[in-house]
């Protein structure tokens, strides 16, 4: 949730409660907390029940706000797109320390969604060249709008958009891949299935699909000593790791207890190495 603002401020405590009441009833577990997130984006006391109505009916309360919050900034969110996780806060920190390593880094984000993890590069790395791709066109229109006008994001699979004179000068290539096995879409809360695209959570029969793409084709667009780094299950980083190693890169595993989240990290070779 994101901080609480002024706007809320003078609404009476019979609409506070009966909101609270309504998303309670719904079965969302933070009900107080929504509501107030609610009442301060209402521009209207039609708006704020339609906000509710959406939110009762299923939509994921970041879709109903129209933004997340994703390594203290705000991330712009349209309908359908897939919301930016916690988690992934991970991902994205350990790309910044690499993409600090570097003197004008050349970083792309693929399967960018709405540009959560490139926004925040951007924020935190000065002098950043960024690309970011997604297959998806409304998460391209997304990602634009949350992403810098010097950044270019690109639709298109994976690598598949990036200008041919990248090969070789990718500094730091991190991917949110989807990485939930087919078989256990159908076990993810109702938001996610209803709500974000499937192509967003889908990692074929082991989740480990897309990222053998990913992989398979790092070496030939990373720099000297540049990375790869991917979003991972806890039980699925022995796996990813080692389809790191088998496309030619010097895997690690990255975890946060407190986030909850693991990653694996690829390097390539330097070049006397290649």
């Amino acid at each position: 949730t994101g901080p609480r603002t002024s706007r809320a401020i003078g609404v009476p405590e019979q609409t506070r409660s009966a909101i609270v009441d309504r998303l309670r009833a719904a079965g969302c577990v933070s009900a107080d907390e929504e509501a107030e997130l609610l009442l301060a984006e209402e521009k209207s006391p039609d708006e704020l029940a339609l906000m509710v109505a959406r939110r009762v009916g299923g939509r994921p309360l970041e879709q109903v706000l129209g933004w997340a919050e994703f390594c203290g900034l705000r991330i712009a969110l349209d309908p359908g797109v897939f919301i930016p996780r916690r988690r992934t806060e991970l991902l994205a920190r350990e790309a910044i320390e690499v993409a600090r390593c570097h003197r004008r880094p050349v970083v792309v984000d693929l399967c960018c969604g709405s540009g959560a993890v490139g926004a925040a590069l951007v924020a935190a790395v000065s002098d950043l060249e960024l690309y970011a791709t997604d297959i998806d066109p409304a998460a391209v229109a997304c990602a634009r709008g949350n992403l810098p006008g010097e950044s270019r994001v690109l639709i298109g699979d994976l690598c598949d958009p990036l200008p041919s004179p990248l090969r070789g000068r990718i500094d730091v290539l991190v991917a949110n891949t989807p990485y939930v096995p087919s078989a256990a879409i159908a076990t993810l809360p109702q938001e996610a299935r209803l709500h974000e695209p499937r192509a967003a959570l889908d990692g074929g029969p082991d989740g480990l699909d897309v990222q053998r793409r990913v992989a398979d084709g790092a070496l030939g667009w990373l720099a000297p000593g540049g990375s790869l780094l991917m979003e991972t299950s806890a039980g699925q980083a022995p796996d990813a790791a080692e389809i790191l190693a088998r496309a030619g890169l010097s895997p690690r595993v990255l975890s946060s207890e407190e986030l909850d989240a693991t990653a694996v990290a690829g390097s390539a070779p330097l070049l006397a190495e290649r």
